[in-house]
C-alpha cells in the first residue's frame, strides 16, 4: 500500500506480447495489484502476464480499446483498488511516472489525473507532424464542448480515485479517452493534466487504434458528439436547429422585402415555401432538444443511482452502502 491506498494498475492489450513484459517489469512495487486485460490476444500475451503475476481478464474476441477499459475499471473495482491507475501496453509510457499521477489524488484529492504528450511544449514527443495536428484539433474540440482548456485528451496514461471511478458512465467501445474527458467534466470532476515526457512512437508493432488517422478521426468524433449530445442535448440541438432557423427566417424576409419593393410574390415564390420549410426542420430539432433536456434530468438521476449500486457492489471497506 502507498500511504494507506490500495493503488491498482490497469493494461488494456492486445497483441502486446513484445511489449507486456517490459511494462508490467518496470511497474513500481508500492503498486498493489497490475490487472491486465487481454482483449482477444492471439499470440502470447495472456501466458507472458500470467508469468509476470498479474491479474488477467480475457475477452474472448477483441472487443476494442474502450471495451477492455470497461472491463480493467470493474476488476480493479472489485480488487478494492483505491486509486487506479490505466497505462497502455505499448511500452511509450514509463511506469515509473505512476507516482506523478497519484500523488495529486492522494495529497489533493483530485478526481482525475491525466498525462499530457501537449502541455508543456519542450516535451512534446517525436511523432508524425499530422499526428500532432490532429490530437491538439480533437483537444481543442472538447475544450471546445466542456468549457475548460485541455491540451491531450487522447493520452492512455492516467489515474482515477476510487469514487470517480465509480462514477465514470462510458459507452464507447473503440476508445475510451476523449469520452472519459467529456463525461467527468460535465459532471463537475476537478481534472489536472501533468506535462510527462513519453515516447512518441512504439517500439514493437503498430497501434491498434490509431493505425488509420481518418478512421480514428472518424469513430472518436462520434464518440465525443454522442456524449455531448447526452449530456447536453438542448445545446447540442440547439446548434443543429439554428441554421435552419436563419435560412428560413432570412428566406421569409428577403421574400417580404420583394413584396414591399415590388407588390408582388412573382418570382421568389420560392423563397416563401422554402424558408418555411427550413423554420418547421429547425423548429422541430429545437423541439427535440427541450424533450431531451426533459429526458437529461432522468439520465442524471439514473446515473446517481447507478453510482450507489455500483458502491453497494464493490466497495467491500464502506459499510454504510454494504
Amino acid at each position: 500500500m502507498y500511504k494507506n491506498k490500495t493503488i491498482v494498475v490497469i493494461i488494456p492489450a492486445y497483441n502486446e506480447e513484445k511489449n507486456l513484459g517490459h511494462v508490467i517489469d518496470n511497474i513500481p512495487p508500492f503498486v498493489d495489484k497490475v490487472i491486465v486485460v487481454n482483449d482477444g490476444s492471439n499470440d502470447g500475451t495472456e501466458k507472458i502476464a500470467r508469468e509476470k503475476g498479474a491479474v488477467v481478464v480475457t475477452h474472448p474476441i477483441n472487443k476494442g480499446v474502450g471495451a477492455a477499459f470497461h472491463s480493467g475499471i470493474k476488476a480493479a473495482l472489485m480488487n478494492d483498488g483505491d486509486v487506479i491507475v490505466n497505462i497502455d501496453a505499448d511500452g511509450q509510457f514509463n511506469p515509473k511516472d505512476i507516482l506523478v499521477l497519484i500523488n495529486p489524488i492522494i495529497k489533493n484529492n483530485l478526481d482525475f489525473v491525466t498525462a499530457s504528450r501537449f502541455k508543456d511544449k519542450s516535451l512534446i514527443p517525436k511523432m508524425p507532424k499530422l499526428k500532432i495536428w490532429g490530437n491538439k484539433k480533437i483537444a481543442f474540440l472538447v475544450s471546445l464542448l466542456t468549457g475548460k482548456k485541455f491540451y491531450d485528451v487522447s493520452c492512455g496514461f492516467r489515474a482515477y480515485s476510487r469514487d470517480t471511478a465509480l462514477k465514470l458512465t462510458l459507452f464507447g467501445k473503440f476508445t475510451y479517452t476523449q469520452e472519459t474527458f467529456l463525461d467527468l467534466a460535465f459532471k463537475g470532476a476537478n481534472i489536472a493534466e501533468i506535462p510527462i515526457a513519453i515516447k512518441g512512437e512504439r517500439e514493437n508493432g503498430e497501434s491498434r487504434v490509431a493505425y488509420s488517422l481518418l478512421r480514428y478521426a472518424i469513430k472518436t468524433t462520434k464518440i465525443i458528439f454522442r456524449t455531448f449530445r447526452d449530456y447536453k442535448p438542448l445545446r447540442f440541438f440547439g446548434m443543429v436547429s439554428l441554421p435552419f432557423l436563419v435560412i428560413g427566417i432570412g428566406l421569409e424576409i428577403f421574400l417580404i422585402s420583394h413584396y414591399i419593393f415590388a407588390g408582388t410574390f412573382t418570382p421568389h415564390k420560392w423563397a416563401g415555401f422554402s424558408g418555411l420549410g427550413f423554420f418547421v426542420l429547425g423548429l422541430i430539432f429545437f423541439i427535440i432538444g427541450i424533450v431531451a433536456d426533459m429526458l437529461d434530468r432522468i439520465r442524471s438521476i439514473q446515473e446517481e443511482l447507478l453510482y450507489y449500486e455500483r458502491k453497494r457492489e464493490y466497495d467491500c471497506h464502506d459499510k454504510k452502502y454494504r
